[in-house]
């Protein structure tokens, strides 16, 4: 190959055209046979929610390969708004995944995108939408009785944007049992002054589904609240607890959440807890997330391979 491109040096301008295009070609051939599978539409049957679940799931090429081997698996929630697809179709996750497979930065695993809706991934105070329990005690099982996982907790990572990012630093802080790594990209966490001045309008469009409508001033830091905060969680949990979990934790230093991710990282370092934190220039956006997912899968596999 590099000494078809050296002879392109002393070639006429529009062969040399054709020919870069037919590498290229070769390349996206190369590349395409490499690549896993990304399977949507995919539905599970909670008992505890009592409705179905979307979710997606990528398959590494090695999971058609060899019908008998196991692999790590990450779990990788959206953000508000979003759905069970959106790493896929906004944040390119299977094509990190296969890149970083293909450099040998990474070691092949499974990943699963369920959808959360606009429910935070938590349990509703009043007991009726329970999407925390069905995750843990439902959801995960399934997935290991469905795929071919690695179903230990050294094997088994979390990891999310935005809402997603606050859904997967809760789970890893309260169900350490059942994760090893968190990577979290611009995780919705915000100090308690930023929710105590927050707009009723505001408060009640993001919040009200799952922390309940009118809630005013300081009566929104309630029992329920703290208990899904990992600011607070970061704070009261056994530093022990917090210390078993590899952490990665990176917002963009434009990103309006800035604040509430440097909070638990101020936390995290005063607790002598080891973790990955990184700043970067960004925003809280697509482009931020696509650009540093591939940092966050290299992060987890580490941990998966040591």
């Amino acid at each position: 190959m590099l000494k078809i491109i050296f002879s392109l040096i002393n070639t006429p301008l529009n062969f040399k055209i054709n020919i870069f295009l037919l590498l290229l070609f070769v390349s996206s051939l190369s590349f395409a046979q490499s690549r896993g599978k990304v399977l949507t539409q995919l539905k599970y049957e909670s008992s505890i929610l009592k409705e179905s679940v979307n979710y997606a799931v990528y398959l590494p090429k090695g999971y058609f390969v060899d019908s008998l081997k196991t692999y790590p698996v990450f779990y990788l929630l959206h953000g508000y708004t979003d759905n069970e697809t959106a790493w896929i179709e906004k944040g390119w996750v299977d094509i990190a995944a296969d890149q970083e497979v293909i450099l040998g930065n990474i070691e092949e695993m499974i990943i699963v995108m369920p959808d959360g809706g606009l429910n935070w991934y938590v349990n509703h105070p009043e007991g009726n939408f329970n999407y925390e329990n069905m995750f843990t005690t439902e959801f995960i099982p399934f997935i290991d009785n469905t795929y071919r996982t690695k179903n230990k907790r050294k094997y088994r990572a979390i990891g999310g944007l935005s809402m997603g990012g606050f859904g997967a630093l809760g789970y890893v802080m309260r169900h350490p049992q059942l994760f090893s790594t968190c990577v979290a990209f611009s995780a919705a966490i915000r100090p308690d002054d930023e929710i105590i001045t927050k707009s009723q309008e505001e408060f009640d469009r993001l919040y009200a589904p799952v922390y309940g409508k009118e809630v005013k001033g300081k009566n929104r830091i309630s029992k329920h609240w703290n208990s899904n905060n990992p600011i607070y969680l970061a704070k009261s949990l056994p530093v022990e607890q917090l210390k078993s979990i590899n952490w990665y934790i990176t917002c963009g230093d434009d990103d309006y959440l800035f604040y509430g991710n440097s909070a638990l990282h101020k936390i995290f370092r005063d607790r002598k807890i080891s973790h990955e934190y990184r700043v970067a220039d960004g925003g809280h956006n697509w482009i931020y997330w696509r650009t540093y997912i591939s940092d966050g899968l290299v992060f987890l596999s580490k941990h998966f391979m040591n």
